[in-house]
This record gives structure tokens, sequence and C-alpha cells, in this order.
């Protein structure tokens, strides 16, 4: 079995490597030697404000108030988003149900493809007619799983509809996305809370 044989480098390579050698940073600290003066240590740069480490005690609630992300969870419970833009008490009453939506759009049966453009044109022409509450149906999705090789989300339009109505051009008119009230379809449905018309 031979051996390999080291390259050799040509001079360019040399005075290449060289300059690497002296930009090179030690992984560990360099120890001084006897009789001579150890390196005097950096001060440490203190932490913007926004990073600081606050003392916290066990049993001890955290000081939210100054905490500009007044955040909920998101309409699956997944990834926290945007604080309330709607007046809270339109909020609650929407959520109990007690709000009658001015319009609805049903999407059960429709591709992707087909359902995307559909809601954009539902919710700008709801805006135009100066509605403030519509119900967009979107169903709960099959109820047995897709037996497919790449597996499919359960509900795909249910998923897909709240960041299409996050998205431009209708986050420019809407304020609010939630899951309807069980007498508007539940989690088969959301109502989209538009502003006010221009």
């Amino acid at each position: 079995m031979s051996r390999r044989k080291k390259p050799r480098l040509t001079a360019d390579d040399a005075e290449l490597w060289a300059r690497v050698i002296q930009t090179a940073k030690p992984l560990s600290p360099v120890r001084p030697k006897p009789g001579l003066a150890a390196p005097k240590a950096q001060p440490k740069k203190p932490l913007p404000p926004q990073f600081e480490i606050m003392d916290f005690r066990v049993g001890e609630t955290a000081d939210t108030s100054g905490s500009q992300t007044a955040s909920r969870r998101s309409l699956d419970g997944g990834a926290l988003v945007a604080p309330l833009r709607m007046d809270s008490a339109k909020h609650r009453k929407m959520v109990r149900g007690k709000v009658r939506p001015e319009g609805r759009l049903d999407l059960h049966g429709m591709t992707l493809s087909q359902a995307h453009p559909e809601l954009v044109s539902f919710i700008m022409r709801a805006h135009a007619d100066a509605k403030r509450l519509v119900l967009v149906i979107t169903g709960k999705g099959k109820d047995r799983d897709d037996p497919g090789p790449i597996p499919g989300r359960r509900g795909v339009l249910k998923h897909q509809v709240p960041g299409w109505l996050a998205a431009p051009p209708l986050n420019a008119v809407v304020l609010e996305t939630r899951e309807a009230h069980l007498k508007h379809g539940g989690a088969g449905a959301y109502y989209v809370y538009l502003s006010r018309s221009r």
C-alpha cells in the first residue's frame, strides 16, 4: 500500500497561509510565560436594556407593565399574533355570537386556487359596501386522514384562510379574524371584522 504524498505549497500558497495564521485567534486563552505580566482583561460591554436579565424568584409574577407585546394565541393555538385592533366591547359581543354577520362566503368544496380569489373579491366588495362583520365558512376539513404517501393537513382551507386575511391586499381592510361562535359555524367558520371604508 503506497503512502499518500503531502502536497507541497507554492510560494503564493505559503504567503497566503502565513497571512491566515496571523489573523487566527487561539481557542483557549494564551497562558503567560513565567516572569511576564498577564494580559489585561477586556471590560464587558453592558447588555442593551431589552436584553437585560432581571432578578426573579420562584412564585413571583413577571412585570408586564412595560411590555408592548400584549399578544394572544393565534386561531389554532400556535404562534403569537398582534394585539386586538378593534373595540374590545364589540369584540366580546362578536366572540359570544351576539353580533350578526352582514355577509357570508361559503368556501366548502373549493380548491386553494379557487378559494383565494373568491375570498379576496368577497372581502374587498364587503369593505366597499361598508360592511363591518362578515362570516367566511371554510369547513372543518375531512374526518379521515389522507391515505396518500404525503400526509395532508386536515382542513387545508381552515388553516390557509387566516394567513390570506393577514397578508396583502386583505390586511389593509381586515382588523380582526376570530373563530366563529357555535351558532355561526364554530370551528368551521371565521368572523372577519373589517375597517371602516373611507
